[in-house]
């Protein structure tokens, strides 16, 4: 419930950033964008994150959703509240983009909680259908907000509605973390130091988490290889959004330019569904490290082909390349991370993973800016793309440590 909430914030937002007519025409409007819409998590992530070795999981999944849902009445107010035509203002940009940090949180929390729901080779087909079940829950979220628009009255009601009943959506979901136990998702023994001299040693834990997965070898390199992943990806996102908009429609046509995103989104998202049914057959018959390897290179072979020929044909097949191997390799790292990270390091691993996955792709959409033009179309680009995917596999495979390494000395370990 609370994806689908989430999903009708995200295709608003979307269409507000990228595809008004106004907006998003050029590679620099889109990477500042990208920066509004990621900023703030990555920024505040490290901070939030320590938290969760901290605090009972469960209480942040019902605590958190509160707090969402409460942001949605605020923000559906000042809609009601702002008279028909008039600009609204950054503020309930804002807002909007506290509610998206905060979600990041939710899922945060879930998938350090996920080992102690279910454990052995069902961690990986959880991990599996955990990522789908959200992005299924967050399209039927964006149908549902578009239909809501569609059948209510027109004006400030109209575009309140949605958001109040994702208010509404956010709140079920809070109910729905009550039917666990408290300590469900652990931490196994939370920290009982109060709060104030919390805040003064969160710096501190966080580094001790990081240098707990440096040391331990395969969470830590793995989150590595996510990370530049998600860089590589973040530049396909850039330029698909300018081919969509400048390239492949009419610049002047924003809905256009958005049916043909949609086309190269679809095409994305089978790729997403790919890898929920391949990642457990073949990422256990391989392993992770094979798998992540092999999804590298549908990345490599994707932008490859792109540099070759871009047509609208081209950009389907190579987004559901892209699609399953952006999926699965995720999907591979967060086992790895579950798998082989101890149950204390769990809420700073994934903390971390957020801010390294936001800030790969904030770095990408600033490089974008740089390096591709306005119609987002740069055969040299793609080209280069494809050797870096490449150029990480070869590193990953001869570098990468094949176990878990022993840790000691590391406080909370």
């Amino acid at each position: 419930m609370s994806q689908s909430a989430d999903g009708m914030f995200q295709a608003g937002l979307a269409t507000l950033f990228f595809f008004s007519p106004e907006r998003a025409s050029s590679a620099g409007q889109v990477a500042i964008a990208f920066a509004v819409l990621l900023a703030p998590f990555t920024i505040v992530g490290p901070w939030a994150g320590v938290f969760l070795d901290r605090w009972r999981r469960r209480q942040v999944l019902l605590v958190g959703n509160l707090v969402r849902a409460f942001v949605a009445l605020v923000i559906g107010g000042l809609m009601l509240a702002t008279p028909a035509g008039q600009d609204l203002g950054v503020g309930i940009y804002a807002l909007a983009l506290v509610n998206l940090s905060i979600n990041r949180f939710l899922l945060s929390a879930l998938s350090a909680g996920l080992p102690r729901l279910v454990d052995g080779q069902l961690l990986l087909t959880a991990n599996s259908l955990l990522p789908t079940l959200g992005a299924v829950s967050s399209g039927v979220g964006a149908g549902l907000g578009l239909l809501i628009g569609l059948v209510a009255p027109a004006g400030r009601l109209k575009d309140a509605a949605a958001v109040v009943v994702a208010a509404l959506l956010m709140s079920a979901a809070s109910a729905l973390a009550l039917r666990l136990r408290r300590d469900r998702l652990g931490p196994e023994e939370p920290d009982r130091t109060p709060l104030r001299d919390s805040l003064g040693v969160m710096a501190r834990d966080l580094v001790a988490g990081a240098r707990y997965l440096a040391r331990r070898g395969t969470p830590g390199q793995a989150l590595v290889v996510m990370s530049l992943h998600r860089f590589l990806f973040g530049m396909t996102m850039v330029y698909g959004i300018l081919l969509a908009k400048n390239y492949l429609a009419s610049p002047s046509d924003a809905s256009g330019g958005l049916a043909v995103f949609a086309q190269i989104g679809a095409a994305t998202g089978l790729g997403f569904a790919a890898a929920v049914v391949l990642s457990p057959t073949l990422g256990a018959r391989l392993g992770q490290r094979p798998w992540i390897l092999v999804c590298l290179g549908l990345g490599a072979f994707a932008q490859a082909a792109l540099a070759v020929h871009v047509s609208l044909p081209m950009m389907l097949v190579a987004g559901a390349a892209l699609g399953l191997s952006s999926q699965g390799a995720k999907i591979a790292v967060d086992t790895i991370v579950q798998r082989d990270t101890a149950d204390d390091f769990r809420g700073r691993a994934f903390a971390l993973y957020d801010v390294l996955y936001n800030t790969g792709l904030i770095g990408a959409a600033a490089l974008a800016a740089a390096a591709l033009p306005d119609g987002g179309y740069s055969r040299p680009l793609y080209a280069a793309l494809a050797v870096v995917y490449v150029v990480v596999a070869v590193v990953y495979a001869r570098r990468g440590v094949r176990e878990p390494r022993e840790v000691v000395g590391v406080t909370g370990a």
